[in-house]
């Protein structure tokens, strides 16, 4: 009944087209105030100390780097470098905006930035060579969504801090720990590559059906001189994955030092940005960071109200009790996921799922990086299609195209996210292989 009268509250809020971070703290005062005995200051306190987490921090430093990147230049030279590897297949220009943004979003862990970056000098470029805009735009939305499973990641960072409290127990009945950032981030290098072939795939079979245009072959003189120009971005992937994998830096410290090193090769590097951009860029990312922050502090509040009724736990011992396993469980959370797609942003699902999910994934014997990564991949799909698909706006504006006209557009590539979905949800080791092989499991 409690967790009926909780939930319902919230949606109710949020048909009121209230934002999400309030409708949570809202949701959370009243059930406190009115149907239980918890103190206010209990709930004061939770506030402060729900978000004092030294891996939080990691998210403005991320979100900081992306902008850099994406205004200094660093987008347009792997747009180069990825054009002259693989311009000249079968709709080259498709094939060199995937892979571009695989390589966009190794350094920028958002999906949105990774579209604008890429997109806004793409999608131009395709229309220009005589590729339809739809097929451009339904690559360009997709390949996107790849700056939130390709680590860095700010939805991995999201998952870590969301579960970080929760107290989950395996089958034995043996205590288990959240994931952690670095685990996530390595358990993200296999899927995002796997996915990124997909999509690529998918946008190469779609080119030669039609025989699109192809560019002609580039020199490996012109390779080495396109990958020579962007290798200061790319050095960025080297510092940040290599530095946590030798243990030279936490997750943390790695999102701060990509922050001040995109600010350097931005400036004083590729000297695409001058010093009198830095606060526009800086104030750009403390909205950013602030609007993030915000929504996590209440989904903090919330986390408590649903420790507090010991919901989790109760939801786990009625799956036990009633014989569900943990295929089923999977495909329940998939749908799960993928409706409250429709109607919420990444980041508030997966604070407001992940510590009601964790626990009872734990229960059934699913790994905790295994239910990461496989969020990271829903909030993928729940990124390009609508009604509130961030990807399909972004697109939508740098495209100039209606959200109807670019939902058919991207539905190829989404089937194939989609049947990428099922592959990670049932085959664990895709997420979990690394990881175990780097000795971090």
């Amino acid at each position: 009944m409690n967790t009926a009268i909780i939930f319902g509250l919230l949606i109710a809020l949020m048909l009121t087209g209230m934002p999400i971070s309030i409708a949570l703290g809202l949701t959370v005062l009243s059930f406190v105030v009115l149907m239980t005995n918890v103190p206010m200051e209990a709930v004061s306190l939770k506030l402060f100390t729900g978000i004092e987490n030294f891996e939080i921090m990691a998210i403005p430093f991320f979100i900081l780097a992306g902008n850099f990147l994406t205004h200094g230049g660093v987008a347009r030279r792997m747009i180069n470098f990825a054009t002259t590897m693989v311009g000249h297949w079968y709709g080259g220009l498709g094939l060199a905006g995937v892979m571009a943004c695989a390589l966009f979003a190794a350094v920028s862990g958002s999906s949105p930035a990774t579209v604008i970056a890429i997109g806004s000098i793409m999608l131009p470029a395709m229309v220009k060579q005589g590729f339809p805009k739809r097929f451009g735009a339904g690559v360009i939305t997709t390949s996107g969504a790849l700056g939130i499973l390709i680590p860095p990641s700010i939805v991995m960072v999201v998952y870590a801090v969301a579960t970080g409290g929760s107290i989950a127990l395996d089958p034995d009945g043996n205590r288990v720990s959240s994931a952690s950032v670095g685990q996530l981030f390595m358990a993200g290098v296999i899927p995002g590559i796997m996915l990124a072939s997909l999509l690529g795939f998918t946008t190469f079979y779609r080119a030669w059906k039609h025989d699109y245009p192809r560019l002609p072959k580039a020199s490996w003189g012109e390779r080495f001189d396109a990958f020579r120009k962007c290798i200061w971005g790319l050095l960025l992937i080297v510092i940040v994955l290599g530095g946590i994998y030798a243990g030279m830096f936490t997750p943390t410290e790695a999102a701060a030092i990509s922050a001040v090193y995109a600010f350097i090769i931005a400036v004083f590097v590729y000297r695409d940005m001058g010093l009198r951009d830095v606060p526009r860029v800086l104030l750009g990312s403390a909205n950013m960071s602030a609007m993030i922050l915000y929504i996590i502090t209440n989904a903090v509040l919330f986390s408590f109200l649903m420790a507090n009724e010991n919901i989790p736990q109760q939801i786990a011992s009625w799956m036990s009790t009633a014989g569900v396993n943990w295929i089923w469980f999977l495909l329940v959370v998939n749908i799960l996921l993928l409706l409250a797609g429709n109607v919420m942003e990444a980041t508030s699902i997966v604070l407001i799922m992940a510590p009601i999910l964790f626990p009872v994934a734990v229960k059934l014997g699913i790994h905790p990086v295994h239910l990461g990564i496989l969020m990271v991949v829903n909030m993928e799909v729940g990124m390009c299609h609508p009604p509130v698909g961030l990807n399909l706006y972004v697109a939508s504006g740098i495209a100039k195209m209606g959200i109807t006209e670019l939902t058919v557009a991207v539905m190829p590539w989404l089937l194939t996210m989609l049947a990428f979905l099922g592959l990670v949800t049932y085959v664990p080791e895709i997420s979990l292989w690394l990881p175990r092989m780097l000795g971090m499991l």
